[in-house]
């Protein structure tokens, strides 16, 4: 039985972290900005990066050091992206030789990853002088987790945290996860940073056939603002110390392993869509009785990219004329006149389109509905049988502000 349960990257047997300020955020000395993820033994481990043709150093440092599928920890900072930066690889391989150093182990074992300003020289030397307090500050607890979730956020208004535990092979697996994403948030991998623990054994083949299956689902189908960083790296670590047997083909113990990856990704996803920097709004789309669901999902894309169906939720306007369009210019075909629309949350649902055309509804009970702070647009294509749930936010004039001085 999958459950969730509390502990983040710690839930799992042999996983530490802990995450301090150690100067990379110069104007915020309160703010902690490095995090460091440990597992007592050697992981196998994968990951999936951003799509963006600019890549951040880090990313190209971590492709590196995962070649062999095996890690075993994480080192990242928030602050700065060491991406476009003068000695980029040069200082993520630093950051990564610094872990190592104090681990034990080697720098190739350990994966690297930066958020933050582009285009700036990371004062890597913080980090480096920093690293053995971080090491000493390693632990197996709530509490530890929370402080490396903390450390990785930069327009975050809130740490992004899960964990959850299920059975696998007979024996209890224990998965857990923190993320950071606020802006610069568009499905293409999954715009943000993510790392995820388990216990479980599995190979290293089946741990990225796992990881890119649940992308695909899960951070593949959120939006914030359309713009795909150079950042963008979601790393798991399995060190298999639940025990089971090792995972190494699909079959019932994959499944029960991917189910659960997809439920935390899944949580993790929705909570970077609903902390959309400035957004008052989570906004889920689902589409469904589509000709497919890669119809489905490329319709339900369009939707919550759709920056006047983003300004309309802001304004707890019912514009459902704003949806239709957006599916129209998605590049699928499909039907208008078979087209359902119905705006849903906790306090109500209202159909306001049916078969393409405006219904005469309660302006009144669509903006009482609109007012919550998650909101469903419901799209029944009447078409086939392909679903698909993606999830955005609205845009607000905050957004503007922050990411107008986002350097100063």
């Amino acid at each position: 039985m999958l459950k969730e349960i509390t502990g983040g990257v710690c839930a799992a047997q042999g996983f530490r972290a802990a995450g301090i300020h150690v100067g990379v955020k110069t104007h915020h000395a309160e703010k902690k900005d490095v995090a460091l993820i440990v597992s007592d033994t050697d992981c196998t481990a994968a990951a999936v990066f951003t799509k963006n043709v600019v890549k951040a150093a880090p990313i190209h440092v971590t492709m590196a050091h995962l070649a062999n599928g095996k890690a075993r920890a994480v080192i990242a900072n928030s602050g700065n992206a060491n991406a476009c930066a003068p000695q980029g690889e040069e200082n993520a391989e630093k950051m990564c030789a610094a872990a190592a150093a104090v681990i034990g182990c080697r720098p190739e074992d350990v994966l690297v990853a930066s958020t933050g300003v582009i285009g700036q020289t990371l004062n890597v030397k913080v980090i480096e002088d920093g690293a053995a307090e971080l090491y000493s500050l390693l632990e197996r607890s709530d509490a530890a987790s929370d402080a490396a979730a903390h450390a990785i956020m930069t327009t975050d208004t809130v740490k992004k945290e899960v964990a959850v535990e299920t059975t696998v092979g007979g024996k209890t697996v224990r998965m857990g996860g923190i993320a950071k994403g606020s802006g610069m948030i568009h499905p293409n991998m999954g715009t943000m940073l993510c790392f995820i623990t388990t216990d479980c054994a599995i190979s290293s083949a089946m741990i990225k056939e796992a990881l890119l299956e649940t992308a695909r689902v899960t951070f593949n189908r959120i939006s914030v603002d359309g713009d795909t960083s150079t950042n963008d790296t979601c790393c798991v670590l399995a060190n298999g110390l639940a025990g089971n047997p090792e995972i190494t083909e699909k079959g019932g113990d994959y499944a029960a392993f991917v189910t659960a990856l997809k439920s935390l990704c899944a949580k993790l996803a929705r909570k970077m869509a609903k902390d959309g920097e400035g957004a008052k709004h989570l906004i889920t789309c689902l589409v469904q009785c589509a000709k497919s669901e890669e119809q489905a999902e490329i319709i339900s894309k369009s939707v919550i990219a759709s920056t006047l169906t983003k300004a309309a939720i802001f304004g707890c306007d019912a514009n459902w004329g704003r949806v239709l369009c957006a599916m129209g210019y998605s590049g699928e075909e499909f039907d208008p006149d078979k087209v359902d629309i119905e705006f849903a949350s906790r306090a109500g649902r209202i159909l306001v389109c049916e078969q393409g055309r405006g219904l005469l509804f309660d302006e009144d009970l669509a903006k009482k509905i609109l007012s919550e702070d998650e909101i469903t647009i419901s799209i029944d294509m009447n078409e086939g049988g392909g679903t698909c749930t993606c999830w955005g936010c609205d845009i607000t004039y905050d957004y503007i502000k922050i990411n107008g001085d986002y350097r100063t």
